[in-house]
């Protein structure tokens, strides 16, 4: 068990000044099976009323507005969460039971359909099949896809951006979490297992002292289903463990990007973005 204190950053610093701005922030973290939110707060400033709800994917969103003008949007998310490990039985799904499971329940066949970000080129779809190809079961053949793209793409910060797709980071063979979750979750469902992008926190160290403040950062990895839900993060090459806080999952990015809105005003923003992580047990 696991006890992690998460101080969340961001916002827009504007050239001149933004007379309104209409936002949704999706930066608390969830109720999981093995996670529980201890506490959580989000302060926006300039001070705005705020209407919190769950999503459709099951994200916690906060949904605000500013209508006095502001040079700074400034948003600080403030967690306490304690994760405990999760134990998955043992699965005896077969891919004739996975197809008819997932063929019948929309959960399943929502994260079966590509998305414009997610879709893989041929010669990923044909890598994928062929890596499921040489193993016995689903969950073989999902922990062999995330193993071999998390190996093959380097995280390279810097060549792509958000709207950057899987297709265009595969023939990089490079770019960021986002990137190499994104063709991890296409490579899956091309093979026919369901496959969701999960975004969230993962603390740097896995030793820290306690009560060490570290410079974290805000983080995106995959989660398959093959008899129940599995986490892997493609971009560390490890499963999902105490270091790895879930804000939100969907079937991309755009369903769960920390901050997102639109404002009138200035025409120029800069995005700033700090996270900071403590591990209090």
């Amino acid at each position: 068990m696991s006890r992690l204190r998460i101080r969340h950053l961001t916002g827009f610093s504007y050239k001149g000044e933004a007379v309104a701005s209409y936002n949704e922030a999706r930066m608390l973290p969830a109720h999981t099976e093995g996670q529980f939110v201890l506490s959580s707060h989000l302060r926006i400033e300039p001070v705005a009323a705020t209407h919190e709800y769950i999503d459709y994917w099951g994200t916690r969103v906060s949904s605000f507005e500013v209508l006095l003008p502001h040079r700074q949007l400034s948003l600080t998310a403030t967690s306490l969460v304690e994760i405990r490990p999760t134990v998955h039985p043992d699965s005896m799904m077969d891919w004739d039971d996975l197809a008819a499971v997932a063929g019948a329940t929309t959960e399943f066949v929502e994260h079966l359909e590509q998305t414009p970000l997610t879709a893989p080129p041929a010669d990923l779809a044909a890598l994928a099949r062929e890596l499921a190809g040489g193993t016995s079961s689903p969950c073989a053949a999902a922990l062999a896809i995330c193993e071999r793209l998390g190996d093959a793409v380097s995280y390279l910060p810097g060549v792509t951006n958000v709207k950057t797709t899987a297709s265009e980071a595969w023939e990089a063979r490079a770019g960021v979490c986002q990137d190499i979750a994104h063709i991890t979750v296409g490579a899956l469902r091309a093979v026919g297992i369901p496959a969701r992008y999960v975004s969230g926190y993962l603390h740097p160290r896995p030793h820290a002292e306690l009560r060490e403040t570290v410079t974290g950062e805000s983080h995106a990895w995959v989660e398959y289903f093959c008899g129940s839900w599995h986490g892997y993060d493609p971009t560390n090459l490890i499963e999902i463990g105490e270091r790895h806080v879930v804000v939100g999952q969907g079937r991309d990015y755009r369903d769960v990007p920390p901050l997102r809105g639109v404002y009138a005003g200035s025409s120029n923003s800069e995005l700033f973005v700090t996270v900071e992580i403590t591990r209090e047990a």
